[in-house]
């Protein structure tokens, strides 16, 4: 059962109310940049994304944010920190949500106006909560908690609330995968706000990856979540990858390929490694929602992957092409992969 939560428009892309989760991403190019961060952004959109952030530092990343805008495919959160005037800039650009931390951007009269920049123009505001920049009372009390992520988030919706504004979404992440599950189920149980995932400071591809897909894969599994990102220190595009196969690995995307393969044995009699690599490489694009099954041998073949939508079951030399546990037809290991690719072509209608 996923988590009840208010609905929330972000330029387009709803979340919260049920609606499917939305994958973000955030620019990592300097917002004077504004070519190149547009590129950037189109880069994101072919791949998947549905909403990107963008870091609005100054005045000249305020104006700059406009024209990026203007030009974006996919809506854009302005993340603003400290400067309210920023937050009011950014709307007045064009932004689709504002993201602030009401707590540091001065007294509650500089949050109404920052309210009504938003209410005017129908934009959310996110609060976002980062282990590394808890307030110093909080700090001081709780630590690095998820007692403390939670208090923190909840203050800052105490002050929005008091300026009658509550088309909100709520972030509170940290480096620490555990506190992160344990934040995240703990505000699950405190408000109906909207709740984007992420692990803040994941690290690399590699490890970054890892941590995100045990934090957000669990919680997502607990019906909890409504947009992600996952934060890794590489290019932006391959936190969409990360995303989407996260979401396909717990059945929550209604599309892609879905590519289920043994991790082979003393039995396998083909090069499956790279024979599933590369059956992977050439289906990442297929829109169909399809579970392919890539198997070593007769033990893993189409008995434990009946339930695959098409696949195969390698032997020495050869491989038993098969669809729903039925065997039809044997192909030499050469035309392995080009016949399987033939079958899911005649059987999706795309060219792949």
């Amino acid at each position: 059962m996923r988590r009840q939560s208010k609905e929330l428009n972000i330029g387009g892309v709803l979340i919260g109310g049920g609606h499917p989760v939305a994958i973000q991403s955030m620019c990592n190019i300097p917002s004077y940049d504004v070519e190149n961060t547009i590129k950037q952004i189109d880069r994101l959109y072919d791949a998947g994304c549905q909403i990107t952030r963008l870091a609005v530092p100054d005045e000249e990343g305020a104006i700059n944010f406009a024209k990026i805008r203007k030009a974006s495919k996919l809506p854009i959160v302005a993340d603003i920190h400290f400067d309210y005037r920023l937050a009011i800039m950014a709307a007045e650009g064009g932004a689709d949500k504002i993201r602030i931390n009401p707590g540091n951007i001065g007294d509650i009269n500089k949050v109404r106006e920052v309210v009504a920049a938003c209410k005017e123009r129908g934009l959310p505001i996110r609060i976002g909560v980062n282990g590394g920049s808890l307030e110093k009372p909080i700090l001081e009390k709780y630590g690095v908690t998820p007692v403390g992520l939670v208090e923190s988030a909840m203050r800052h919706v105490d002050i929005l609330e008091k300026c009658n504004f509550t088309d909100i979404c709520i972030s509170i992440k940290t480096s620490n995968v555990k506190n992160n599950i344990d934040a995240y189920r703990m505000m699950a149980e405190k408000c109906e706000y909207p709740l984007h995932l992420g692990v803040t400071e994941a690290g690399t591809e590699y490890m970054g990856t890892i941590k995100s897909a045990v934090a957000l894969g669990s919680l997502l599994c607990d019906g909890i979540g409504d947009t992600i990102r996952v934060s890794l220190t590489d290019d932006p595009v391959k936190e969409i990858y990360a995303a989407k196969a996260i979401l396909k690995s717990i059945g929550m995307t209604d599309s892609g390929v879905n590519i289920v393969s043994c991790p082979t044995c003393g039995r396998t009699r083909v090069g499956l490694i790279d024979l599933a690599k590369e059956v992977e490489q050439k289906l990442s694009n297929v829109k169909a929602k399809l579970n392919v099954a890539v198997m070593g041998c007769v033990v893993n073949g189409p008995g434990e992957a009946r339930e695959a939508d098409v696949g195969v079951a390698c032997g020495k030399g050869e491989g038993l092409i098969f669809a729903k546990g039925e065997i039809i037809k044997k192909v030499p290991e050469d035309q392995i992969v080009p016949e399987l690719i033939k079958y899911i072509e005649d059987l999706t209608g795309e060219k792949i």
